[in-house]
């Protein structure tokens, strides 16, 4: 499926499990793109901010995710073939791994489905470096993608979570059901 390009910004309000905002803007880089953003949340009564710039090559693979929170950073780099280090140190549980997701963000569901470019009705895993956003732990969350028109439907076992995500015509999330709802 082809998109079309991104708008400068885009942004999210937090719903369901947290309340809070993200913001995004887009970068276009000679070979990919550059997200710069930040999100905020009270969720079960703690505040978390995480800040991020996260730059994926023209095949869409997430070659670099800078990642920051109240009291740490974590830099994840990675080939592009799916090999990555976080803070300089090779993560072999990682292996395979062609996407980061932020557990803060909804911009980060828009990394796989560029990079997939599924057909409708095809489906593919989509395992990605996970980082969760009160720790900025970082570990290896397995993710399944069906393509239906502008609507994918998710899985991420590990959580016991589903649901249809909805895209706008340029692979944006628009709807991500309990999580977040796109603001602008």
């Amino acid at each position: 499926m082809g998109f079309s390009a991104f708008p400068a910004t885009a942004a999210w309000r937090h719903q369901g499990l947290r309340d809070g905002f993200e913001v995004v803007h887009f970068h276009r880089l000679g070979d990919g793109w550059r997200f710069t953003g930040c999100t905020t949340a009270v969720e079960e009564g703690q505040t978390w901010i995480v800040g991020y710039t996260i730059t994926v090559d023209a095949k869409w693979a997430t070659r670099r995710a800078e990642v920051r929170g109240h009291s740490a950073t974590r830099v994840l780099e990675a080939d592009g073939a799916g090999r990555w280090t976080v803070d300089g140190a090779y993560v072999p549980e990682l292996d395979g791994c062609l996407d980061v997701d932020l557990e803060s963000s909804a911009v980060t569901n828009t990394l796989p489905v560029h990079r997939l470019a599924l057909a409708d009705g095809a489906t593919a895993e989509a395992p990605a470096a996970y980082v969760r956003a009160r720790d900025l732990g970082v570990t290896t969350l397995a993710q399944t993608y069906r393509a239906d028109g502008l609507s994918y439907d998710y899985r991420a076992p590990a959580f016991d979570f589903e649901c249809r995500l909805s895209y706008d015509e340029s692979g944006l999330v628009l709807d991500y059901p309990g999580i977040a709802v796109r603001a602008a």
